[in-house]
């Protein structure tokens, strides 16, 4: 009994809410996309349209909407267009048999102007509303004709039908497809959200003379529309949608005019009560229902209208969550198509990160196979190259040989011994000298001045294929650091597309409050970055006519309100005195570099072999750059200014600075076989904690001016292009407030005449400097030089000194009671 008891009981436990839930939206899901196949693309909807536009009349008697909605079928849907005619008629049936039979006459006419049309015009679109424009006019005038003689009322009323045929053609032919499309358009403009409610509107008129027990099918049915649409677009959308569906059912029956009001409050009322959800929508109908009613038609109908609006409201609570967001989707200013457009963006741009990593990986993969194809063991590879030189030998010399079968089969590992030590003497030439191998090969082979003689012939080979196998290597060596290089750069610019930006609402609020309370009228703020060092800020104001507030005012209050020196990064002023001024603010620099050059050619002349750059990275680093031509004048001026261009372009890429140099260095000894060789002189301070990189190719040493020290920093490379690979040495230094960096070619360094030690005489001068300023310690460096040379300049001759200081703000920070906690930062 127990176990029975347990068997019945156990299942229970299993029940999994989750599971009823997935299973629940699974079956919605089916029935949803039953019945869009059985709306859609079985014509039902159609069916339902036609038959309700067949029954709509204006002031009892106008027919305007059967004949356009059967012309937009027949040019959209022409398979659709039999079931339209027939729900047409059949709706009109319903009315009276003479309005079917109008109804059918129309549609009659309407065809065979159509073929007329077609013959003589082919844009079937832009002549559709004159054709239901004509043939409602003709069949208006022969009904009235068929009736009695025709007068002035007949034929005022044939014009204003077919005048709103004409119109409602063009507002079918631009709202069907929005009802009857498989895929929507991501959002609806105001004019198409206009026209499906003039369609709405129209189909509601259908229901027109549909009571129960004196509640107006239309009454209930407008307002669950005006009540739906005021939910999902607020209150701008709510009135619109009231507005034009009360105005098209009081052109249906007088007796509406008021529902107008009636809607129009309502749908204001709805839309500013949503944020209440469906209750706070519902509620806003209910005081307009009972606002409008007691004002326009006193207490009688109040009970009736109550009713009519109680039973929209419970339509409106049953329809289901996942319409109402699916509509909102396509309506521009709800939160659902704000997300759906951010959807659609950052599906972009993750499709584009992807794109840029699957390079990045192309790049990688291709950096692998060039590094481990080099990648092999250098004894295997000089056994290879020893084997494949020996047998080369044997084959110009013992192959005929008698003795051949002694030497190589029976002593192979003496003779090899003798063969391979004979070989490595040849490369080091030292053979002819090493008299007891000479003399013991001799009497060991029958054959030795030939056999020597070959060794000798071949070994120049050996050597030149062996050099060139690492001259091979070395370039794939390059080759590799450089695709790992780029795959590095494009991997980090996948991670900046992914970063989205965050949501720092709180701490926009609390800039705008503090600002506000300061008297400064702001607005908008956007936070894009709260990052130590990395602050990115973006206002408007209103106009400052160019007194300069958001820099003596606004970035100080931030520095003090977010803890960090904030500056004006970008600032663009209005053109007229009503609008906003938009700007940037970011963090500043812990360090600034202000720099001085002086600069000189050979003889006075206007081409220097010297090129220099300063240059601003972007990633808060700051560069200055020396290189010096070989030689003088236009050539070496193109050397060296190739190479810092080249530099400039690769740091400024995102590449490390090894491989940046590696890079120009493959590049110049690559591009020409003359013997143009340039040096680099590459300083990289961080603006952040004044580190300071030295990559030195070829060049003169490098000072560091700190008070009464002077410190050289010096690195023995070779000048680029001169060997194919080559160990880049980097020194690091930490800079200090007021160093000054003292950086010169050969020209400066070696210029001063009948001096032994450089390096003194150097150290000498820039301590006895009394100035700070950058540029004046460049121009009275250049001028001791040429001093010392008697006036005359015999080389190219650059001198860049840069100074780093401390990055004080214009303006001092202003206090203010707000201080935000940087949460959230990137």
């Amino acid at each position: 009994m127990e176990k029975v008891e347990r068997r019945v009981i156990e299942p229970m436990t299993e029940v999994s809410l989750e599971r009823t839930h997935q299973w629940f939206n699974r079956s919605l899901n089916r029935f949803g996309t039953r019945m869009q196949l059985l709306f859609l693309h079985r014509g039902l909807l159609f069916v339902l349209i036609g038959f309700l536009l067949g029954r709509a009349l204006i002031l009892t008697e106008v027919l305007p909407f059967a004949l356009p909605f059967f012309g937009a079928v027949l040019l959209m849907k022409k398979d659709k267009a039999l079931f339209a005619s027939l729900a047409l008629i059949g709706g009109a049936a319903t009315i009276s048999w003479q309005t079917s039979l109008f109804v059918t006459a129309s549609i009659f006419v309407f065809l065979v102007m159509k073929k007329l049309t077609s013959i003589l015009y082919k844009d079937k679109m832009k002549a559709l509303p004159f054709v239901v424009f004509a043939s409602m006019m003709l069949t208006r005038i022969g009904y009235f004709y068929l009736q009695g003689p025709l007068t002035l009322y007949d034929y005022m009323m044939a014009g204003v039908e077919s005048g709103l045929a004409f119109i409602l053609s063009l507002i079918f032919l631009q709202s069907l497809p929005l009802l009857t499309a498989k895929k929507y358009k991501q959002s609806l403009k105001i004019e198409e959200i206009i026209c499906i409610m003039i369609l709405l509107a129209s189909v509601l008129t259908g229901f027109v003379g549909v009571t129960y027990q004196e509640l107006q099918a239309e009454h209930i049915f407008s307002r669950y529309i005006v009540l739906l649409f005021a939910f999902i677009g607020g209150s701008s959308i709510g009135c619109t949608v009231g507005v034009v569906t009360g105005l098209i059912l009081s052109l249906a029956n007088v007796g509406n005019l008021y529902q107008m009001s009636l809607l129009a409050f309502s749908g204001l009322l709805g839309g500013l009560l949503k944020e209440g959800q469906k209750f706070g929508a519902a509620i806003g109908l209910l005081i307009g229902s009972l606002l409008i009613t007691l004002y326009g038609e006193g207490s009688t109908d109040l009970m009736k209208n109550l009713t009519e609006s109680v039973i929209a409201i419970g339509l409106f609570l049953l329809t289901p969550k996942a319409i109402t967001n699916k509509l909102a989707k396509h309506i521009p200013g709800t939160n659902e198509h704000t997300q759906e457009q951010q959807q659609y963006v950052r599906k972009i741009r993750d499709v584009t990160a992807h794109r840029v990593d699957q390079f990045s990986q192309v790049f990688y993969a291709l950096s692998e196979s060039f590094a481990t194809f080099y990648e092999k063991s250098e004894e295997s590879e000089d056994q290879r190259g020893t084997d494949l030189f020996l047998s080369t030998i044997t084959e110009k010399t013992c192959q005929t040989c008698f003795k051949k079968e002694r030497c190589w089969v029976q002593n192979f590992d003496t003779t090899y011994e003798f063969m391979k030590a004979i070989m490595d003497e040849s490369k080091e030439n030292t053979y002819h000298s090493n008299r007891k191998l000479k003399k013991e090969f001799e009497k060991y082979c029958s054959k030795p001045k030939k056999v020597e003689e070959a060794i000798e012939q071949e070994i120049n080979y050996y050597d030149a294929n062996e050099k060139l196998k690492q001259q091979v290597q070395e370039s794939r060596r390059l080759v590799a650091e450089q695709l790992l290089g780029v795959s590095q750069v494009m991997e980090d610019f996948s991670k900046e597309i992914k970063r989205e930006r965050e949501n720092h609402f709180v701490q926009e609020e609390q800039i705008l409050e503090a600002l506000q309370s300061f008297g400064i009228e702001i607005g908008h703020v956007d936070i894009y970055s709260l990052e130590q060092g990395n602050v990115d800020i973006e206002m408007s104001i209103p106009f400052c006519n160019g007194h300069g507030e958001c820099e003596k005012i606004i970035a100080p209050m931030l520095s003090d309100i977010l803890e960090e020196s904030v500056i004006v990064k970008h600032e663009e002023c209005s053109s007229y005195p009503n609008g906003y001024c938009h700007v940037s603010f970011g963090s500043s620099r812990t360090f600034r570099v202000d720099s001085g050059v002086a600069h000189a050619a050979k003889g006075g002349g206007l081409v220097s072999g010297d090129s220099y750059s300063t240059i601003e990275l972007g990633f808060g680093k700051y560069a200055i750059a020396i290189s010096d031509g070989m030689g003088n004048g236009v050539r070496a001026h193109f050397e060296s200014n190739e190479t810092i261009k080249l530099l400039q372009k690769i740091l400024q890429s995102g590449i490390e600075e090894k491989v940046a140099i590696k890079t120009i260095n493959s590049i110049l000894s690559l591009r020409t076989t003359d013997e143009i060789f340039s040096t680099l002189d590459l300083a990289i301070v961080d603006l952040q904690d004044a580190t300071c990189k030295f990559l030195k190719i070829g060049s003169t040493p490098s000072f560091i001016k700190r008070g009464d020290q002077i410190m050289k920093i010096q690195a023995s490379n070779l000048p680029m292009g001169i060997i194919d690979e080559f160990d880049v040495e980097v020194v690091g230094e930490q800079l200090k407030a007021g160093d000054l960096l003292i950086m010169m070619s050969d020209g400066i360094f070696e210029g001063p005449k009948h001096v032994e030690n450089h390096d003194l005489w150097m150290k000498r001068k820039i301590k006895e400097l009394e100035t700070m300023d950058p540029q004046e310690v460049a121009d009275l460096i250049m001028e001791e030089v040429i001093r010392t040379r008697g006036g005359k300049i015999e080389d190219d001759m650059t001198v860049v000194v840069a100074k780093v200081d401390h990055n004080t703000p214009k303006w001092a920070s202003i206090p203010t009671a707000k201080h935000i906690k940087k949460q959230g930062a990137v």
